[in-house]
């Protein structure tokens, strides 16, 4: 199962990963690298949705793909929060937030899997709706102009972010909820 299309999309979005930080280094004026940025952004952002669609049409799900899958996508979340950072786009408040959920959601999963309760942990639709604004806001973020010369993508990149920070915070405390009966019952 590592050789499957689906597969080698997430791949694909872990390798390009470089090539989106690397454009703030390139030779061009910065609307241009914020346009070709913000395009990556999407396209990587829509091989998730793509990888997992071909997965179930092709019948090539796998215990790899679903490991590989969340880490790619937080692989990518967190290389644009960086980039954001270092571009004064996003306080570090906001992306330690949402870096620091990342890692402590995902360590409490491998935990819960350990003890055979991850099914308390499973993916939930808070956690969905924070996905869709942080990938929503990043590109908006990136872009950091006016989007067909009306939508300022600063403003209302800021505001999904700041929502998706919030999102985060709701989605972690429901996750170590939901957590925190199995986690009791083992301590036992």
């Amino acid at each position: 199962m590592f050789l499957t299309l689906p597969t080698l999309l997430t791949w694909a979005r872990i390798v390009a990963i470089p090539l989106l930080v690397g454009v703030f280094y390139l030779p061009l004026d910065a609307a241009t690298r914020n346009l070709v940025a913000s395009v990556m952004f999407v396209v990587f952002a829509l091989t998730d949705w793509l990888d997992g669609w071909l997965a179930r049409k092709l019948n090539q799900t796998s215990a790899f793909g679903a490991f590989l899958d969340p880490v790619a996508d937080k692989f990518l979340v967190c290389a644009a929060l960086l980039v954001l950072v270092d571009l004064s786009r996003v306080h570090v408040l906001v992306a330690l937030v949402i870096i620091g959920r990342e890692i402590a959601i995902s360590s409490l999963r491998e935990w819960m899997a350990q003890i055979g309760a991850s099914r308390s942990v499973a993916v939930h639709m808070l956690g969905k709706l924070k996905t869709a604004t942080q990938m929503t806001a990043i590109p908006f973020l990136l872009y950091d102009g006016a989007l067909f010369g009306v939508i300022d993508t600063r403003i209302w990149g800021t505001v999904l972010i700041l929502v998706a920070c919030v999102l985060t915070i709701w989605s972690m405390v429901y996750y170590l909820q939901r957590a925190l009966p199995e986690i009791r019952a083992k301590a036992r």
